[in-house]
């Protein structure tokens, strides 16, 4: 099977999920076609014409547009990017928005606004380099494939796609063009992410077997609220969708714990969720839906080609603290977040079964600070606002990378790989928490072993 043939299954896998549940050949069947889709991988390790000053056009001027414009400050003073222009349906947020740049460059940006296909004019302007798209969800796989045919490098806001369709159109087009294609997921630029990452590159966790990560937040609040998700987009998602459809914040980073891609690559998954009730009750009453078909947790379970195994959980439904778990486990340490802990083995002795006393904690976390966080902390606490850091540092690289004309620290492969876990999710609840493959996105180079480009210096 061709990806052609594919994507015309793929627009009719409702078909399958209409099947009773454990239907076995079913399963079989949609395992089969996954299988069989093969790309040309001429997207690793993509480099680029060097860029001195990177020209670029941000499409969303909302809550997570407005937040990422701060982080531009520094690479504006550098002379490392510009805004050129601004785009939002909403004329007051790209004024708004416009002000914030100009405060940064001195000048102010071109501004898009009130025209639904405004966006297509941005894209096809020829004195942009990279467009930075943050809108809903189901537009941007669209605006993406739009981009790179114009020529112009791609920077998404989370997910990359949430369909194996544009999954595959995004990957055809990201090596039909050679043009960049990143998803901009901004916990695997978290302090501490790059904390263990460096641990783990370093053999302080000796061979990593396991890994738990999640995305466990209350999202009730914002979901329900018309000014944080415009018409409640983001809350529609939960009313005919079921899996994890939030996949990337924790399992980016543990993928690149297990070089996901370079050297180990998903084979496949279970999903499970457990019945909606935290939802339902919370818009009772209102105007807002009444009925959900998502789960309030979803775990699922991956296992990869090289024997490790990782838990994945989504929870926006339930009232409780904060946690991405961050979880890691190796035969000489293990760490775990929220609170974040550190185990170190000492052999099979009674005695060290304890998390590490604080002194001893913070001589590690000093010792492997990642040489990102140690080179630009000082900015990166400037701009804490960006979700601790993790914002700028993520944006700040991804300019630097385009500056010199070098592979991005996340391909495009990277970004669909973890995208596509909430469609595969999906199957797998609908058929009674059936196995699930997971198409092999880089068409077998994942084999290759290789540095991860997040770790260079």
């Amino acid at each position: 099977m061709n990806r052609n043939d594919f994507l015309r299954l793929s627009a009719s896998l409702g078909a399958f999920l209409s099947l009773p549940s454990g239907t076995t050949i079913a399963t079989e069947q949609i395992n089969e076609q996954l299988l069989a889709v093969q790309g040309n991988g001429s997207a690793h390790a993509l480099t680029s014409e060097a860029i001195k000053t990177v020209r670029v056009a941000i499409i969303g001027a909302g809550n997570r547009g407005r937040s990422l414009l701060d982080m531009f400050e520094y690479m504006i003073g550098e002379k490392q990017a510009e805004v050129v222009v601004l785009c939002d349906l909403d004329e007051k947020k790209v004024i708004e928005g416009a002000k914030v740049i100009h405060k940064y460059q001195g000048n102010t940006p071109d501004i898009v606004s009130g025209d639904p296909k405004g966006w297509r004019k941005v894209v096809a302007r020829d004195d942009i380099h990279l467009v930075l798209i943050c809108t809903p969800w189901e537009l941007h796989a669209e605006m993406a494939i739009e981009a790179m045919e114009q020529g112009k490098h791609v920077a998404t806001e989370v997910p990359a796609a949430y369909s194996l369709e544009n999954c595959w159109k995004i990957i055809s087009t990201a090596e039909r063009t050679r043009r960049h294609h990143i998803m901009l997921e901004n916990c695997c630029y978290n302090d501490e992410e790059l904390w263990l990452l460096n641990m783990a590159e370093q053999g302080v966790f000796g061979d990593l077997t396991h890994a738990e990560c999640a995305y466990i937040h209350d999202l009730r609040m914002l979901m329900m609220d018309d000014s944080y998700y415009k018409d409640q987009w983001r809350l529609n998602h939960h009313v005919d969708r079921n899996g994890n459809l939030y996949t990337t914040h924790g399992l980016g980073p543990v993928s690149f714990y297990f070089h996901i891609g370079r050297g180990d690559y998903y084979r496949r998954l279970v999903s499970m969720s457990s019945k909606e009730a935290a939802l339902s009750a919370a818009t009772k009453g209102t105007a807002l839906p009444q009925n959900f078909a998502c789960g309030d947790m979803n775990t699922t379970l991956l296992k990869t080609y090289g024997g490790k195994s990782v838990m994945l959980q989504f929870d926006t439904h339930t009232g409780r603290p904060y946690s991405r778990i961050n979880t890691l486990c190796g035969t000489k340490a293990v760490h775990q977040g929220y609170p974040s802990r550190l185990y170190i083995d000492h052999g099979p002795t009674w005695d060290w079964h304890r998390w590490c006393d604080e002194d001893t904690y913070d001589e590690y976390r000093e010792k492997y600070r990642h040489p990102f966080w140690e080179k630009m902390k000082k900015e990166a606490a400037a701009k804490s606002f960006g979700h601790g850091g993790m914002d700028f540092i993520m944006v700040w690289r991804l300019i630097r990378c385009l500056n010199e004309g070098i592979a991005l620290d996340l391909n495009v492969y990277d970004g669909i790989l973890w995208s596509a876990v909430t469609p595969l999710s999906e199957l797998s609840v609908a058929q009674d928490s059936a196995p699930i493959d997971v198409p092999d996105f880089t068409s077998g180079n994942w084999q290759k072993e290789g540095q991860l480009e997040i770790m260079r210096g």
